[in-house]
């Protein structure tokens, strides 16, 4: 268990850290082709993640199905995380991939803030899912188990290393450092791990709820991929990379959740 909570906690940090590393190899801007195939194949990994990691558990913690109510707690909590992105998505400042700012191109530093500050939002809901999952194996869930929930970090660790290149490297062809591209795209995924061990400490309290906190988690993740991931990945041209990079993910996702859980 001290295995699958330390790799819980620091996979997707490691995996943002990795996506933030390829601006010290990859010269240039990177190629919408490949931007499209990163944006499908995150979003796979996150509807992915979504169903097998956080809703079906959700679901089987509440009664499964000898429990006809037991959708309840999955219907509610996927509702309040999706609204609760959205109201987030209303009351900050939001960059949208594609965009400068709401109200149009600022200096550097503010379009680096506004950058940091998106994917900050972005990595909120994975941080949740994370945390939920592992404090429900600290609780000893029968629908929980370590397998699983090293397999939903990996996922999203997975599914990071793009969202740090794509971070990265813009900053980089825009004139700022290598090394200050890298710092910034990298520290884009802290507040996952903190979001992680917040939600670990109040579901000490909250055991009960732990089923609508794996699906407000799972709606979370799921409005970020239908509100930026996907509108992006899907303008032409080359929108099909993003179909094969979703595909890609998906599967990838759910052979991790079946094999490991």
């Amino acid at each position: 268990m001290n295995i699958a909570l330390l790799a819980g906690l620091t996979l997707p940090f490691i995996g943002t850290m990795a996506g933030a590393a390829f601006v010290w190899f990859i010269r240039g801007k990177i190629s919408p082709k490949l931007n499209k195939s990163l944006l499908g194949f995150a979003s796979g990994v996150m509807v992915a993640a979504s169903v097998w990691s956080l809703l079906i558990p959700s679901i089987d913690m509440a009664g499964g199905e000898e429990n006809r109510w037991s959708i309840v707690p999955a219907a509610v909590g996927l509702a309040l995380g999706m609204l609760f992105l959205l109201y987030i998505d209303r009351v900050t400042p939001h960059l949208h991939q594609g965009s400068d700012t709401p109200e149009g191109p600022r200096s550097r530093l503010s379009r680096t803030a506004m950058t940091s500050l998106a994917v900050t939002i972005h990595n909120l809901p994975e941080g949740m899912a994370v945390g939920v999952v592992l404090a429900g194996l600290l609780d000893n869930a029968p629908d929980i188990s370590a397998a699983s929930a090293i397999a939903l970090s990996l996922g999203i660790a997975i599914q990071n290393i793009p969202e740090g290149a794509i971070v990265a490297l813009p900053m980089h062809t825009e004139g700022t450092s290598k090394s200050k591209s890298f710092i910034i795209g990298a520290l884009s995924g802290i507040v996952e791990p903190i979001g992680a061990g917040l939600v670990i400490l109040l579901a000490g309290f909250l055991g009960p709820v732990i089923p609508y906190m794996l699906a407000f988690a799972a709606g979370a993740m799921l409005y970020v991929v239908i509100e930026d991931l996907i509108p992006e990945a899907s303008q032409e041209p080359h929108s099909n990379h993003s179909t094969i990079g979703f595909a890609l993910g998906f599967i990838l996702m759910m052979v991790l959740d079946v094999i490991l859980g």
